[in-house]
């Protein structure tokens, strides 16, 4: 069966990535420094045998265990993604999106391997095309806060088709548009957690700005499933793996008070400085992906975040 190497794998999307591919019987090696991937999320799977954890950072030179073992794939879904991480951590998303990239496309250069780049919606920056088709080219400031990250990801994804040209090797672009689900960090700043928290905990839910922007929300067992026929099927991408269902910021967290039976209040805040560039409307378009390989989400928003919801009430420290 196939042996994956998957950078990232401690993190929200890739824990849940591994716990699919170990499901169809597959061999699993995660390489993650920790940093926002967190043990916890890899706890139910310390005695599995067919996982092996390295902590390490991607972009220092990789580790014998790492470079001395034949891989079929080579998955990168390694790299900070959260508004908070936007501040805190620039300098090391760049680093991560360039030399850490480049270190995982080198290694399955080395072993032949098929290497699968889990971009971002983020590509597309504040979109003046909508809904989002893989052809468009985006709306992305270089310089804002947000520049980090989206910049990143667009090296990233050209430096992974400059290493598909000159070595040949097959290569993977999935680009992911907002997901939610178990296992996030719930004080990362994104927006279905920020808000599940402050239900729970009965606080005002707070939207910047009139929370008439729109995100469209995919369920994270939709979105790994998304990932694999990514990963499996035959074509180079970029491929949009979203839900196409649209809504906006203020009827998320109306929902969210329904589902969880809270008492918080919606309240307006400013939209501060840092979300300078937060895209108004982010939607993709799918067609590429369900006509292709026949995915689309299938977990509805209200069951999905009834699911978390329950998470975040049976684990109390992250309320």
């Amino acid at each position: 069966m196939p042996h994956h190497l998957l950078a990232g794998g401690g993190g929200f999307v890739g824990s849940h990535f591994a716990d699919l591919l170990l499901a169809r019987g597959d061999t699993v090696t995660i390489v993650d420094n920790f940093v926002t991937g967190r043990r916890t999320n890899l706890a139910h799977l310390s005695d599995h045998p067919r996982v092996h954890v390295v902590e390490h950072d991607i972009t220092r030179p990789l580790p014998a265990v790492v470079t001395d073992t034949t891989f079929d794939t080579v998955l990168d879904l390694a790299s900070p993604a959260s508004p908070d991480d936007f501040l805190s951590m620039p300098l090391e998303i760049l680093t991560v999106g360039a030399v850490g990239t480049r270190a995982l496309l080198d290694l399955a250069v080395q072993h032949g391997a098929r290497f699968l780049l889990a971009s971002t919606s983020e590509v597309y920056g504040d979109p003046l095309i909508h809904p989002q088709p893989e052809t468009y080219w985006g709306n992305v400031s270089s310089i804002g806060p947000r520049s980090c990250y989206d910049e990143a990801k667009r090296f990233s994804e050209a430096l992974t088709m400059a290493i598909h040209r000159v070595h040949g090797i097959e290569v993977r672009i999935a680009r992911i548009f907002n997901t939610y689900g178990e296992r996030m960090r719930p004080r990362d700043g994104r927006v279905v957690n920020t808000f599940i928290r402050q239900a729970l905990r009965g606080e005002p839910i707070t939207l910047n700005g009139d929370g008439q922007q729109t995100r469209s929300f995919c369920y994270v067992d939709d979105e790994v499933r998304g990932l694999a026929a990514v990963l499996d099927g035959h074509l180079t991408g970029p491929v949009n793996v979203g839900n196409p269902d649209e809504l906006s910021v203020r009827r998320l967290a109306e929902l969210i008070i329904e589902l969880s039976g809270s008492s918080s209040e919606i309240v307006q805040v400013p939209l501060p400085a840092e979300r300078e560039g937060d895209p108004a409307r982010r939607c993709p378009d799918i067609t590429l992906i369900r006509d292709t390989y026949g995915w689309q989400p299938t977990v509805s928003l209200s069951e999905g975040l009834g699911r978390m919801i329950d998470y975040f009430r049976r684990n109390e420290d992250l309320t």
